[in-house]
């Protein structure tokens, strides 16, 4: 991927951002529900533990490492299995009343479904020298 580092910091920013925009609207106490905020905490603070996931995969992003790459895919994949958990927990019906989804919501999924592409194809520059442990014919 040429743009590879481009494309990562967008997707962080966007995860970020998402995480102070109104992610779910409930009608029966008429309040919008953000990343950091839920009636009596009652969902906690999951836009804290992305912002963490997004700082963490940018540090991972400028470190020019095997390793790092490789913890960058473990960092995504996380980060997508707590959006499918945050997902759940902010959009599901009770007693008969749905949430409405708003724009937070899809953001997050985008940039997270994004930095799990781009920790997937990592701009990669293999050298083509001798390795450790093989001949040299």
């Amino acid at each position: 991927m040429k743009h590879y580092k481009i494309v990562a910091v967008i997707a962080a920013v966007l995860m970020v951002a998402s995480c102070f925009m109104p992610w779910a609207y409930y009608p029966d106490r008429d309040e919008v529900f953000t990343g950091f905020y839920s009636y009596q905490n009652l969902f906690g603070k999951p836009g804290a533990v992305f912002i963490f996931f997004a700082v963490v995969y940018l540090i991972f992003v400028f470190i020019d490492r095997m390793w790092a790459k490789r913890t960058n895919i473990f960092v995504a994949a996380i980060s997508l299995a707590y959006l499918i958990r945050t997902y759940i927990i902010y959009t599901k019906c009770y007693f008969g009343t749905c949430p409405e989804k708003r724009m937070g919501m899809y953001l997050l999924i985008a940039a997270s479904v994004l930095l799990l592409i781009t920790a997937l194809l990592p701009k990669l520059d293999l050298n083509e020298g001798t390795q450790e442990g093989a001949s040299s014919e």
